[in-house]
């Protein structure tokens, strides 16, 4: 991908209180004030890459796709009711040690897992039930039963499990979509209310925007954007707005049924790479604020026009910060406080789901390695929100992303020494406290940190500005991971 640069232009003013250093270039703009208490001021540039980040994007099944795809790290799970449960006898041992197997290696990927649990495919032949059940029997006490125990010890194994991003309700009809049968309102209550209980930490999703309406749930609509659909789903997804806020929409683009051809394309390949297609796509993703997709995952990567729209619509998923400023002091002395300060806007289509940690730290500026990192308190990643009412004629939301101030108060020990050193910004993944969800702007080093300029510790550094020749491409970097929890 090609970066656009800027001309870059310095000068140097003297003061009476010592010297104003201003700088700009590809990567930002760099202020550095004249005064014995200097603050300094970078505007990094955003960065055209589409990013690997967690918890949205392309959304491909479980398997060998998810772990060699260029944006995944997501991936939806299937599960048959009796993989995991084949008896009433099974102890949730069974549920353990299957997700296990199932889900190795899966952090050091950096995916997180989506879980369906279903009980039939397709056909009369294609169904789950334990032994010890009656096929089909969604309304019997003993199903009513059966369901709130599996229920509930799916949520003593997943809902702390870092390796499991959101829940897909599923077990009721055909491919645990809620229909071939309905979910009746009795059982809407039923199991809304036994997943509110199961899953307080995990955001648990939803076939139908019409039903479940007592709940926050979020929605899995696995026919996004159909044509057919788009005045029946489509439009109850506008309708519970704003629950995109709190929840997830996701599900799948379906290209197995009515007039999908019309609009989305023949097959993964021909949505992103035909500009109508992939323009009407976007726009269902701005305007329902979608999250993550699957099937249109399957694209061929090595096709180029498949490829760079790829990148075009991982843009549109999710969430994608730009940072306007970062303000912090050029020069700090340990055991004395100091602040730093940063402007972040969402310019993609939903939040992030989950509250994690904003990390700055310094890292030595030869080896990269942190000698000391604080957490930003006060935070809530949550509320970085994009914005709202997608004019689909200007390719823009009529309701622009707010500015979000955030910022916050350090000491740093003796034990980081004197001397110049790099100041970075990143946001962790609560597994593993390791640096996972990137801002989109050009300052990055490999490993998620993002380097914002010089600070002297002790003494005042020579320039703020760093080497541009350092940074890394963020859309190269498949380095991210999560740690699981001792035991898992």
């Amino acid at each position: 991908m090609r970066t656009t640069r800027r001309s870059f232009i310095a000068r140097a003013v003297s003061g009476a209180a010592g010297t104003c250093i201003l700088g700009g270039g590809w990567w930002g703009d760099v202020a550095l004030a004249a005064s014995d208490q200097a603050v300094v001021t970078v505007k990094p540039q955003e960065s055209p890459r589409a990013l690997r980040n967690p918890l949205m994007g392309f959304r491909p099944d479980l398997g060998q796709r998810a772990f060699e795809h260029d944006y995944a790290t997501l991936a939806r799970h299937y599960i048959k009711w009796n993989e995991i449960e084949k008896a009433e006898d099974d102890g949730i041992d069974r549920i353990r040690a299957f997700c296990n197997e199932k889900w190795k290696a899966v952090e050091a990927a950096n995916i997180k897992v989506i879980p369906r649990v279903y009980l039939h495919w397709s056909g009369n032949t294609r169904k789950y039930w334990p032994t010890d059940m009656k096929a089909d029997d969604y309304s019997s006490d003993q199903f009513k039963r059966r369901v709130l125990r599996l229920v509930a010890r799916l949520g003593e194994c997943w809902d702390n499990d870092p390796r499991v991003a959101f829940v897909q309700m599923g077990l009721i009809g055909k491919w645990g979509e809620h229909h071939s049968p309905d979910v009746s309102p009795e059982m809407q209550k039923l199991l809304g209310d036994a997943f509110t209980r199961a899953f307080p930490n995990k955001k648990v999703m939803v076939r139908h925007p019409w039903e479940f309406k007592d709940y926050g749930f979020g929605i899995y609509w696995d026919s996004f954007a159909h044509p057919d659909q788009m005045k029946t789903h489509g439009a109850g997804i506008e309708k519970i707005s704003p629950r995109w806020k709190t929840a997830p929409i996701g599900g799948e683009v379906a290209y197995d049924w009515g007039n999908f051809k019309t609009q989305l394309g023949d097959k993964p390949d021909d949505t992103l790479s035909d500009p109508s297609h992939r323009r009407f796509l976007m726009d269902s993703i701005f305007r329902l604020h979608a999250n993550h997709l699957g099937w249109v995952a399957s694209y061929d990567p090595s096709k180029p026009l498949a490829h760079e729209g790829a990148e075009e619509v991982q843009r549109a998923f999710g969430y994608r910060w730009v940072i306007d400023e970062v303000s912090y002091p050029a020069q700090i002395v340990p055991q004395q406080p100091f602040a730093v300060s940063f402007s972040v806007r969402n310019l993609g289509s939903t939040p992030l789901y989950h509250n994690w940690p904003v990390e700055v730290s310094l890292l030595d500026p030869n080896t990269r390695a942190v000698l000391w990192a604080g957490i930003f308190k006060d935070v809530d990643t949550r509320l970085w929100l994009p914005g709202d009412d997608w004019d689909q004629a200007a390719e823009a939301y009529a309701v622009k992303p707010r500015s979000v101030r955030v910022e916050g108060r350090f000491t740093v020990p003796t034990a980081v020494g004197t001397g110049e050193r790099t100041l970075a910004l990143a946001v962790l993944d609560p597994a593993g406290n390791l640096p996972s969800a990137r801002f989109s702007i050009a300052n990055y080093f490999t490993g998620g940190r993002h380097p914002i300029g010089r600070i002297g510790v002790g003494m005042r550094p020579a320039a703020a500005e760093l080497d541009l020749a350092t940074f890394d491409d963020p859309g190269q970097d498949r380095t991210l991971r999560y740690a699981l929890t001792e035991g898992r």
